[in-house]
């Protein structure tokens, strides 16, 4: 049976729409944060709904390792054992395991490493790391420094190769990490300051692809991606890495562009540059975002009287429209590369790595709800 009611803080409200639209919802959500015990509320049946509906836990790629981080933060907050537990059931199912072996230099068979180190801090165990430690010390050892070729890999390998050279004391992994950073950054041109916001990968570079509308294309969740792992990584870095300056600086620009093109409704377009092109609520995007401005708030790289209002109504906006009575997640774009990947995005439509991104943001909101 189809889903067909809203959660508002807990209460069902009116009936979903079949398709995402602009006017779909009748009032703004509330710009004020709620009490903490509602954000970790939500947290958990969020959480408690994907568990309970996905006894496989799934394989170690970069989608289900997302849902782990998430769930991590998830335990961190709320010390519910059972998160904890599925977690490592998970990781021993793939003996801690990187997909498509310890040589492999792809960002997405990295993902899985963030999971692995919280487990590790958890409880510490050397096998834990073995192929993690292993497939980036090969790539730290290489003069190769082109592998992120796209927007997503810095959500995906950044925060492995920060833990890991924290871990070890090693800043060969910073440097490592740095230069690969740099040469999506700026060599491939990815970022466009004058925006704070990044394109997917060079496909979408000025003159390339372009919304029917003529405008830029710059994808939600590719800046979701791009906020999540500057987020992560400077969780992981010492205030006097060399390279972290940088780092607050670009996820401060990318943080003060989302605010003013935010939707009423609280979530943000898929094309962030062209608010007519397939219009309406999208929830991975928007987790990540909300993730991002919450860290920004508490570290002081925004103020809270400026932005606080901005994450309130994106989690509010979420648990209005896209979290169902059961703890649901919809209006999650699943696996694409583009706004018109995996159209359309409706009530019903959910992916782990969105579940993932949504425990994310309520776990950093909850400490600034007090």
């Amino acid at each position: 049976m189809k889903r067909r009611h809203f959660l508002s803080l807990g209460t069902a409200v009116m009936a979903a729409p079949t398709l995402p639209s602009v006017t779909a919802f009748a009032a703004p959500p509330s710009d004020v944060l709620p009490a903490k015990t509602q954000i970790v509320g939500l947290v958990r049946r969020v959480a408690d709904q994907w568990i309970a509906t996905h006894p496989d836990s799934g394989d170690n790629g970069w989608a289900r390792a997302t849902f782990f981080s998430g769930l991590m933060a998830a335990y961190r907050l709320t010390d519910e054992k059972r998160y904890l537990d599925y977690t490592r059931s998970w990781a021993e199912k793939h003996s801690y395991g990187i997909m498509g072996g310890v040589t492999t230099r792809h960002a997405d068979n990295h993902t899985a490493i963030q999971a692995y180190l919280d487990l590790y801090e958890i409880e510490p165990s050397a096998n834990k790391l073995t192929a993690a430690t292993d497939t980036l010390s090969l790539m730290v050892a290489s003069s190769k420094i082109d592998d992120w070729w796209w927007d997503d890999a810095l959500h995906m390998a950044m925060p492995p190769f920060a833990r890991i050279g924290k871990l070890r004391g090693d800043p060969a992994y910073w440097t490592k990490l740095y230069q690969l950073y740099n040469d999506t950054k700026t060599r491939r041109g990815l970022y466009v300051p004058s925006r704070g916001l990044w394109y997917r990968d060079d496909r979408f570079l000025p003159g390339k692809i372009v919304s029917p509308n003529g405008k830029p294309v710059l994808w939600s969740r590719g800046n979701g991606w791009v906020a999540a792992g500057h987020v992560k990584t400077l969780k992981a870095l010492p205030a006097t890495q060399a390279n972290v300056a940088e780092y607050r600086s670009t996820l401060t620009q990318l943080v003060g562009a989302l605010r003013p093109i935010q939707r009423t409704d609280g979530f943000w377009n898929v094309n962030l540059a062209d608010p007519q092109h397939l219009p309406g609520p999208e929830t991975s995007g928007t987790a990540f975002f909300t993730y991002a401005t919450a860290y920004a708030i508490k570290t002081g790289l925004v103020t809270g009287s400026g932005y606080l209002s901005t994450a309130a109504r994106a989690w509010n906006g979420m648990a209005a429209t896209a979290v169902h009575p059961d703890g649901f997640l919809g209006y999650v774009q699943k696996v694409g590369d583009r706004p018109e990947s995996s159209q359309p995005i409706t009530y019903d439509s959910t992916a782990d790595f969105g579940v993932g991104g949504f425990l994310l943001a309520g776990s950093e909101l909850a400490g600034l709800a007090g």
